[in-house]
């Protein structure tokens, strides 16, 4: 899958930039309705910001996207059972670890609820989310000034306190990986409401975002949705440095790093906003997505995963969840599979702690982390194991991603140039989770951002 054949020979009907599920999905979708299609994706695999390793003798461990659920995110649950990828339901039995910014440490029950303003925060926040409409933003009561609010100061205002600040960045920094004095308030509340409410967002159960995980890692669903595909047209390790529509308005050519051109008829773009400077556009992209390139943030998310040769945590009835407000760890997950012997604890490193985590040396970052682990386990387990192996991912740190999970709207976007997000620009269309209006950010997100684009793109030709 390297452009080792002449691309110039082809005139396709659609170029793809970008190879994870939402290009995938927009090739599967376009090529169905038979018109040709080829990928170009810069680095050298598919699946994007899924990325599944080894970590285990038999088990594999997810250094991106790693949950699904099977109620509410039908369709890339319905590629999951396609594919014949089996379901482990995140554990959530025994107690949580909780740290607090003074360092102080201790347990509680798992789904303990919530109280004092904890609980006065997420009824706000679930009450006013749900009155977004999620295809007319702009419609939401005052939306102007609450575009024009950060996170932090609608949570503080709503709230009547200066400590809801705390709860406000672990949710958005969770959630997304900025900090709540850097996202639009009007865009948390939508992000809200595209995920099926706040409280489906932070729900490890039943119907919730982080209720599955794919024993086989989920980037298994991409190279199987590759593999369904022409091999011939699949180009990795070929960053687009051009797309270009031509004058009589009959095709585009898009251009690549190693000087390759490939000819077509329309062009779906699969890369995140904050990526499209990094291609040039002719004619140049309008105002609104320059404004979009260039003021939407990418957050900054990193894992770090321990693998060990037993549960220790599970035989200490702990879910193996840490809440932290200090230190570089701001939560963990039990991500271990059962059935291959795979034992490991998840370490999320976001926001702004993990950007001035990821300027240490890769040492002192393992260091930091293991050290705020076995300071939060130790006071419950007698004697913690050392890891048999060590994972780690900075998506920051990837030219072609710069962060993850999907960019997000700083304060005033969302009302003004937010609805041309998805918004064609002549024969160029635009795909991606972030483009999506329902279960943005997530896989779920991708596949039908993917559906979506396709169907304007086969719409398009059809009427051509």
């Amino acid at each position: 899958m390297t452009a080792s054949k002449d691309p110039t020979a082809k005139l396709y009907d659609v170029v793809i930039v970008g190879a994870g599920l939402s290009g995938l999905q927009a090739a599967h979708s376009i090529q169905a309705a038979g018109f040709s299609v080829c990928i170009l994706e810069a680095t050298d695999r598919v699946g994007g910001k899924t990325l599944t390793v080894k970590s285990s003798e038999k088990g594999y461990n997810d250094l991106g996207a790693a949950w699904v659920n099977d109620t509410n995110q039908s369709e890339i649950f319905n590629l999951h059972q396609r594919y014949g990828l089996d379901g482990v339901v995140q554990y959530t039995r025994g107690d949580d670890i909780l740290e607090s910014g003074e360092g102080v440490i201790r347990k509680i029950p798992y789904g303990w609820p919530l109280t004092g303003l904890a609980r006065k925060l997420i009824l706000i926040l679930r009450d006013e989310s749900s009155r977004m409409d999620l295809d007319d933003p702009k419609g939401f009561p005052d939306a102007k000034e609450v575009d024009n609010m950060t996170f932090e100061e609608f949570c503080v205002g709503r709230t009547g306190s200066q400590d809801a600040v705390h709860m406000a960045d672990a949710i958005s920094s969770g959630l997304l990986g900025v900090d709540s004095k850097e996202v639009s308030a009007l865009y948390m509340l939508y992000y809200f409401k595209s995920g099926r409410g706040i409280d489906n967002l932070l729900s490890d159960e039943k119907d919730g975002a982080q209720y599955l995980r794919t024993r086989q890692g989920t980037q298994t669903i991409a190279r199987k949705m590759a593999d369904e595909l022409d091999q011939s047209d699949i180009f990795l390790g070929v960053p687009v440095t051009s797309i270009s529509q031509s004058h009589d308005n009959s095709h585009c050519v898009v251009q690549t790093l190693d000087g390759s051109s490939f000819s077509c008829r329309r062009v779906i773009v699969s890369i995140p906003t904050n990526l499209y400077r990094s291609i040039s556009f002719f004619p140049p992209l309008p105002q609104a997505k320059h404004v979009l390139s260039n003021h939407t943030i990418m957050g900054y998310y990193s894992k770090m995963i321990f693998v060990f040769q037993e549960p220790w945590w599970r035989n200490a009835r702990l879910t193996g969840i840490i809440d932290s407000a200090g230190g570089p760890i701001t939560f963990t997950r039990d991500t271990s599979v059962p059935t291959d012997d795979q034992w490991s604890i998840t370490c999320f490193i976001v926001g702004s702690r993990g950007r001035a985590w990821s300027k240490l040396s890769q040492g002192d970052r393992f260091n930091q982390v293991w050290e705020q682990f076995c300071k939060c386990f130790s006071k419950f387990v007698k004697d913690i194991p050392k890891p048999v192996n060590t994972l780690e991912m900075e998506w920051s740190k990837e030219p072609y991603f710069l962060g993850a999970p999907c960019p997000a709207m700083t304060p005033g976007l969302l009302t003004t140039v937010g609805t041309d997000l998805a918004a064609p620009h002549g024969k160029v269309h635009f795909i991606g989770t972030e483009t999506s209006t329902v279960w943005r950010g997530y896989m779920e997100g991708a596949i039908r951002a993917g559906q979506r684009g396709a169907a304007e793109v086969v719409t398009a030709l059809q009427e051509d």
